[in-house]
């Protein structure tokens, strides 16, 4: 996030960021998420809101001819734009740890941020282990220091830090930064955000997601069509260039391989069986890396289905592309990019583009799902514990007929089954539509079921009427906060 937008939300991490930096001793902290995401903003926020010093090293971003003599350049002069010393020249990472040890704050809290840790490590496969040696006989030594290790490769983070035995139980905290949470992109909208249609933020985070440095772009002096046009369509928006960058920083040679599985799941999700059919995307075990890659890194999710009536996890996982931005960019974007870098691509109506009905669904329901918090306090489960929660799809056999259903929740009394429309009018349709999928459940007679009902659009009076939803829930309350 830019210096000069102010920052805010993630309230429960600063939280828990000034917790550690109240501790009389030193603690190593692993941040994840997908770029983007707002990793060192926040960590230059906790830091300079909590502790004393902050200080901040960054790796080179991947390109041909950066080895370990040019991260250590690199390493090189931050260290001297951020101490006293002078700009040195550094031969290994033991010598750039121990020189940066013996030059950090003696007095007061500090917090030290190694970003982009992957990229840190490019031409040394020994990186790791110094890195874990620099932890144990320097910075463990001073109780008033927390280290931060960032990356967007999850991959390299998961394999050199958290599977790594060196690590084992080094780690006073490791999470993941998700997407902002609804409420907390209102802000973005500035003093005009209660003026916005609901709709209109919907268009929006269709296709920024909760990602904060997308939403830093929206003016809300624009409609929605006006920010998208000029983000996406537009050769120097943000959003159009945006793609290739932040594939080829985050997967590198794999890029295109990744861009392919993504491109497989813009439509419905679909079980490894089905992507792997695809002769774009690769077989078996490249396939299943390329999956849990693509999920560490924040694109997909994995929704593995449960039985209704125990909350029993069941094998066959399916994956959807959860991240709103790349759906939307290899839906619209890649196919017109030529024409759009040329400056021919002439501005349309959103709603007359290829599909547009369908593609809002789906980027309605991922915005749903990613705020299911939200959604559970507003039906009153914000404190009762959840067995389970996932979309659900049951296949056809002889016994069962095909089912899918938006979401499942499943409590120790209850299975509450959710259905997501988003649509001008929503009918006397979606109440039958319900009825059937409940039916095909076949759940044990007795068994509890809660029916919901997350919609953005006019509701038929009837719908309120019947009285077969017990929760109606406008998308609009999901933007209240807790």
């Amino acid at each position: 996030m830019p210096d000069d937008f102010p920052f805010h939300g993630r309230r429960f991490h600063a939280d828990q960021f000034a917790r550690l930096l109240r501790q009389t001793k030193p603690s190593l902290v692993v941040v994840q998420g997908r770029r983007r995401i707002g990793k060192s903003a926040f960590v230059r926020h906790c830091g300079q809101t909590y502790g004393d010093h902050y200080l901040k090293f960054e790796g080179l971003g991947p390109r041909e001819g950066i080895g370990k003599a040019e991260q250590l350049a690199c390493f090189a002069e931050q260290l001297a734009a951020q101490t006293s010393l002078p700009k040195m020249t550094l031969e290994s990472w033991p010598q750039a740890f121990q020189t940066l040890a013996t030059v950090l704050p003696q007095k007061g809290k500090t917090v030290l941020l190694l970003d982009e840790i992957s990229w840190m490590a490019i031409g040394d496969p020994d990186f790791a282990g110094h890195l874990k040696i620099a932890w144990d006989n320097l910075f463990s030594r001073r109780k008033d220091l927390v280290v931060v290790l960032c990356g967007s490769m999850s991959s390299w983070i998961e394999a050199n830090l958290l599977n790594s035995a060196g690590f084992v139980g080094r780690c006073s905290w490791v999470f993941t930064l998700p997407p902002m949470p609804l409420p907390e992109c209102i802000p973005f909208w500035r003093g005009k955000a209660s003026r916005i249609p609901v709709l209109e933020k919907i268009k929006t985070l269709a296709v920024t997601g909760g990602v904060p440095r997308y939403l830093e772009e929206i003016d809300p002096a624009q409609t929605a069509e006006q920010n998208i046009h000029r983000l996406c369509f537009d050769p120097g928006g943000l959003l159009f260039r945006e793609f290739d960058d932040l594939f080829s920083s985050v997967f590198s040679r794999r890029a295109d391989r990744y861009r392919e599985i993504c491109r497989a799941l813009g439509g419905p999700s679909k079980t490894l069986t089905e992507l792997s059919r695809d002769r774009d995307v690769g077989r078996g075990g490249i396939v299943t890396e390329a999956l849990a890659e693509l999920e560490s890194a924040g694109f997909i999710t994995s929704d593995l289905p449960f039985d209704p009536s125990t909350g029993t996890e069941q094998r066959s996982a399916k994956y959807r592309l959860s991240d709103n931005y790349t759906r939307f960019y290899l839906r619209y974007v890649d196919p017109e990019r030529k024409r759009i870098a040329k400056g021919l691509f002439r501005q349309r109506a959103l709603e007359t583009l290829p599909q547009w009905d369908t593609l809002m669904g789906l980027q309605f329901e991922n915005l749903v799902l990613s705020n299911r918090d939200a959604l559970l306090r507003l039906i009153e489960l914000g404190n009762t514990p959840i067995l389970n929660a996932a979309p659900y799809f049951q296949g056809k056999t002889l016994r069962k007929e095909a089912c899918q259903i938006d979401l499942l929740l499943r409590t120790k009394k209850s299975l509450y089954v959710v259905e997501i429309k988003l649509r001008g009018r929503i009918d006397h349709s979606c109440i039958t539509d319900l009825q059937e999928k409940i039916r095909k459940l076949k759940l044990p007679k007795g068994t509890p079921c809660r029916t919901v009902l997350v919609y953005q659009g006019e509701l038929d009076p009837g719908i309120a009427d019947e009285d077969y939803f017990d929760y109606l829930v406008p998308f609009e309350r999901m933007f209240e906060s807790g």
